[in-house]
């Protein structure tokens, strides 16, 4: 039995040590989980990021080139949220209203029982534009004419096939920067967007999505004023209900124009207890000289047009674009686009009074803890 009994001893002893290395390990693999901005290097602008059943991060993006050629609408995933690999575009069919243009630009993904709908902005084609104008009396405008559309797929890397229609067209950058949003107090379906100097607005869905409900109107949210600081111009609205409030961040001010020292894009923050309004910012319930939530820095030019996202251990973070001064523009330039570079950057977000804020108040350029995450 001696034999027997030793042998038992060794093999438990032998377990606890590989149980132990494997708890160290695992410290040691949590004490290295880091990131350090930017989590995507590579020009990505206006970043919507999204969980997956399967386990994959995805985040999608303004049109680019990529490879040599230009992607409709950018796509990028992770498991981790700090390492990211490109998938192909995501809607490599242009919409039949669009077909002649290339201009798509803010995509705002979301899972809705087993679609995934995908709403973005996008130019008209030029003849639908100038029948367009005839139609609004502004046949001799210069102003070009820019639509909300939606796209759909079964799987979250695409292919997203467009509606023969857009939901939206106007004047100038009016109807642009789409974000969609279910109210989960009532259920009811919300779209916002804006805003081209003008507001950003709201109006109620149809149960299909892909339309407005019939006899709901856009509602006025957080006008433009360029006697507020950032506010000139507001737009990437993003909405998040937290606490019985229903929080607006947005962005505004000039991006991505003119000498890299005069841009002063920022995202802000409004709240209020509807998501129809009213809102109101954080500048006016605070009495702060503005209502910027991150800002740029030495390093990091326009931050801003986000989204947001919550990891496994309930912590919540911020994705966003900004321009690095260390390499602000791109090799080549897409037709009709801007020529800066605007790379993906994440960020813990924080609340403190019953406002969010980045700690901060600028992009993180230390390397800090990852968003904590379970396998899957």
């Amino acid at each position: 039995m001696k034999p027997h009994r030793e042998g038992r001893r060794r093999l438990f002893a032998a377990v606890c040590a590989a149980l132990l290395f494997a708890a160290c390990g695992a410290k040691a693999d949590a004490r290295q989980a880091s990131y350090t901005n930017p989590v995507f290097d590579e020009d990505f602008p206006d970043p919507t990021v999204i969980r997956t059943p399967g386990g994959w991060f995805y985040a999608y993006a303004t049109q680019g080139p990529v490879g040599g050629g230009v992607h409709n609408i950018q796509a990028a995933r992770s498991r981790d949220l700090v390492r990211w690999e490109r998938v192909a575009d995501v809607m490599p069919a242009k919409p039949a209203w669009a077909s002649q243009t290339q201009l798509f630009w803010a995509p705002d993904v979301h899972l809705r029982g087993r679609t995934y709908f995908m709403y973005f902005s996008g130019g008209l084609n030029p003849d639908l534009a100038e029948k367009f104008k005839r139609e609004q009396g502004a046949a001799e405008s210069r102003e070009g004419v820019f639509c909300l559309g939606v796209a759909t797929s079964r799987a979250p890397e695409g292919p997203f096939r467009p509606s023969e229609k857009p939901l939206k067209c106007g004047l100038s950058f009016v109807n642009i920067d789409p974000m969609a949003f279910d109210d989960p107090a009532t259920g009811r379906k919300y779209l916002y967007w804006g805003s081209g100097f003008q507001p950003i607005r709201v109006q109620e869905l149809a149960a299909d999505r892909m339309s407005f409900r019939a006899g709901s109107r856009a509602v006025e949210l957080v006008r433009a004023d360029k006697s507020v600081p950032f506010q000139t111009l507001v737009e990437g609205a993003w909405v998040v209900r937290r606490g019985g409030w229903y929080y607006l961040f947005y962005s505004g001010e000039n991006c991505c124009h003119g000498p890299l020292q005069e841009i002063k894009y920022a995202a802000m923050v409004a709240r209020s207890r509807k998501p129809t309004g009213p809102f109101q910012t954080l500048r006016d319930a605070t009495g702060a000289a503005d209502s910027a939530v991150l800002r740029r820095s030495d390093r990091w030019i326009a931050p801003g047009h986000n989204s947001t996202f919550t990891d496994d251990a309930g912590q919540e973070w911020i994705a966003y674009h900004a321009i690095d001064v260390r390499r602000p523009y791109l090799q080549t330039e897409v037709s009709g686009d801007r020529s800066v570079r605007r790379v993906m950057l994440i960020d813990r977000l924080e609340w403190q009074a019953g406002w969010p804020l980045i700690p901060g108040g600028k992009p993180s350029e230390a390397s800090l803890p990852a968003p904590s995450l379970r396998r899957r």
